[in-house]
């Protein structure tokens, strides 16, 4: 019986072994732009950049199996991998591919399946621009907020790029006055608008004070508020409020304990303060990541220093009191850029932490129940440095975290890090677009991200099923749907039941 059970299991591993082995001769690695040239042989199924029994189990889902039995898992052979196809020039309805394999349709398994076309456009109002923040408007299209080299050539002002669903900028429009002014958040606004924070050396109190622009559906400016005191007051972070007010958080050195606090400052809908609370100890406090939480109160993120930095949560009631606060850190410094209130009521921070192995950092992803309790908490890198700026939770669960990557190539390149819901890497992707600053997960279930230093908008493309496909005996038909805007690029593959 014993030697029975060894046979069994031998057979087994064997079997795994050759679909493995099978899976790296036909499969197509799908990273990066489809494109011509640049996919090749298909690895990774899954694209969690390792080959595994995840990537085996999925084969085997395909055709009714579990992934779990070697028998099942041997049912069928690949018999015909288009490779991915380019028709982004292609208007009509139906596309047809020959495979001259001459079986039926009741002899096949068809995996069939579209990918939108990564994209990226570079926009330069001056020759000295970057973006912070980016938003996907109610028209399908992109707002992006930064900044821009002005006409006196040692300022800037706030810039503000509105583009079409391709990235095709339809207007720009800039805000300033006589010296500095450096916008970091972005909304749009009940109205259609857009509002803008950051700060302005060029009005208001003294130093640098948090600067608010509001502006009309085409960014024509309604009006403009300054909050602060005589020293250094800047805002990173901006929301509007369910009583159709707004939320401004950063940082001031004008107010608060010492040196710089978290700064909260609430305003009606017309930019007129009706509170502002700081938030901080005697050393440094800054704040980078705002959201209003589902009780109508607020949670703000960002880091405190001691002896070293940490990630620092802060959740307040609705008129800014704080109700609690948490801090989370290994030893070695880390630095929240990010914050989410999640699903279930919890919260999700991301930013880079110094407390690794190698001494370089690494994103680094918290999770918390809804009082700021760790539930858990995720390094994701490589050799080298990674630093996280921005963090969304998907439509899925997950969670997908940008920033850079020097561990690659060696030069800080663009890094995207997909997750599910427990933080588990689902897929990761990098390209030499440079560092990333901004990210939202799009309508299309894709992304659009600021990279290139801020420079850029880069969309990701989504990969998605097909309307419909009609299979014959040495052909297969492919039905795009009637939603679709482009047909862009498609792949089949043929798999033949043993």
């Amino acid at each position: 019986m014993k030697s029975l059970v060894n046979r069994r299991f031998v057979v087994a591993v064997l079997a795994i072994a050759c679909l493995t082995a099978v899976l790296l001769v036909v499969a197509p690695i799908r990273s990066g732009s489809p494109g011509p040239g640049e996919y090749d042989v298909w690895l990774d199924w899954n694209d969690d950049g390792k080959i595994d029994m995840k990537d085996v189990s999925r084969v085997a889902r395909a055709f009714g199996t579990n992934g779990t039995s070697s028998q099942n898992i041997m049912k069928a052979s690949m018999q015909y991998d288009s490779g991915w196809v380019d028709l982004t020039s292609t208007t009509s309805p139906n596309y047809t591919l020959t495979h001259n394999l001459n079986l039926s349709s009741a002899d096949m398994v068809v995996d069939a399946r579209q990918r939108t076309q990564d994209w990226n456009k570079t926009y330069r109002v001056t020759s000295n621009d970057w973006f912070s923040d980016l938003l996907e408007t109610a028209d399908g299209g992109y707002a992006l907020a930064g900044s821009t080299w002005t006409n006196h050539p040692t300022y800037y002002d706030f810039l503000l790029v509105k583009t079409d669903a391709d990235g095709t900028m339809q207007w720009n429009k800039t805000y300033g006055g006589t010296g500095y002014q450096e916008a970091y958040a972005l909304v749009q606004t009940v109205d259609g608008g857009y509002a803008l924070a950051g700060y302005t050396d060029s009005f208001g109190a003294g130093g640098h004070d948090f600067w608010f622009v509001k502006t009309d559906a085409s960014g024509n400016m309604q009006w403009n508020k300054t909050y602060g005191g005589t020293s250094h007051d800047e805002a990173n972070a901006l929301v509007q409020t369910t009583d159709g007010g707004y939320a401004l958080a950063g940082f001031t050195s004008s107010f608060g304990a010492d040196n710089s606090d978290f700064w909260l400052v609430k305003t009606d809908a017309n930019g007129n303060m009706e509170w502002n609370q700081s938030y901080g100890g005697t050393n440094d406090d800054w704040a980078y990541a705002l959201v209003q939480t589902t009780d109508g109160g607020y949670a703000l993120a960002g880091w405190t220093y001691s002896d070293m930095t940490d990630f620092w949560l802060v959740k307040t009631d609705s008129a800014g009191n704080m109700q609690w606060n948490r801090i989370y850190g290994g030893g070695n410094g880390e630095e929240a850029y990010a914050l989410v209130q999640t699903a279930e009521g919890g919260y999700a921070l991301a930013g880079e932490t110094y407390s690794t192995d190698s001494g370089e950092p690494d994103f680094w992803l918290v999770k918390t129940d809804a009082w700021g309790n760790a539930q858990w908490n995720k390094t994701y890198g490589g050799t080298g440095a990674e630093e996280a700026r921005a963090l969304v939770q998907t439509t899925d669960g997950g969670y997908a975290l940008t920033g850079y990557s020097n561990s690659f190539t060696g030069n800080n390149d663009f890094y995207l890090v997909k997750t599910d819901v427990n933080g588990n890497v689902e897929w990761s992707k990098t390209n030499g677009l440079g560092d990333a600053y901004a990210l939202v997960q799009t309508s299309d279930g894709g992304y659009a991200a600021l990279a290139s230093g801020g420079c850029c908008l880069l969309k990701i493309g989504v990969e998605s099923g097909l309307a419909w496909t009609e299979p014959s005996y040495n052909s297969i038909t492919l039905h795009r749907g009637e939603t679709d805007i482009h047909w862009n690029y498609v792949r089949v593959c043929l798999w033949k039941p043993r």
